[in-house]
Formats: structure tokens, sequence, C-alpha cells
């Protein structure tokens, strides 16, 4: 699966649009790392647990969005984007969205 944050991928043609394909997840972390991640806005830096929090929650995101792509016939996603909200405190819902496509 080819996936881009274009509108075409160089040397392809696409013929034909499936339209929209996404994956999310909502992610967050146990009440031990809340109160390390908490501690660590004291003192200034990057708080690593919600670094990696996010880190897989975008793998979970693009493999739900590739399976919904799969599932419509597609073997490419165009104009994948991510966006991200906050749920509650200490949680992240992450969103992973594109334009699914057949090429040639």
């Amino acid at each position: 699966m080819i996936l881009v944050n274009t509108e075409s991928i160089p040397g392809k043609e696409i013929i034909e649009v499936f339209g929209i394909v996404k994956g999310s997840t909502i992610q967050s972390k146990h009440i031990g790392k809340d109160i390390m991640a908490g501690l660590k806005t004291i003192v200034g830096g990057e708080i690593s647990e919600y670094t990696k929090m996010l880190e897989q929650a975008r793998q979970i995101a693009i493999k739900r969005m590739v399976d919904d792509a799969k599932s419509k016939g597609a073997d490419a996603v165009v104009n994948v984007r991510f966006a991200t909200s906050a749920i509650m405190q200490g949680s992240a819902e992450l969103l992973a969205y594109g334009t699914a496509v057949k090429i040639k």
C-alpha cells in the first residue's frame, strides 16, 4: 500500500477513486505514567511517555486506515492527513485519513 500526503503519486496514474478512508484510536497512559508526566511539566522538557503514546496511536490509526482502503480495493492512499484531539486529561484521539485510490 502506497501512502502519500500529496494529491498524486509521481510516475503513477490514478485510475479509480474510492473515496475517504480513515482509521482512529484513542490512547491513554496509566496513572503512574500520568504522574511522571505531570512532574516533568514542572522541570520542562519532552514528555517521552506521551511521545511514545502518540507514536503508537499513529501506527494503529495508519493500520486501520490501510485496512479500510484495502477493503475498498485500493492500492494507495493519497492526501494522507492526521488529526488529534484531547478526549480527557491523559488521553488523546488520533485520526488518520486520506483518499483511497487504484493506481496504474
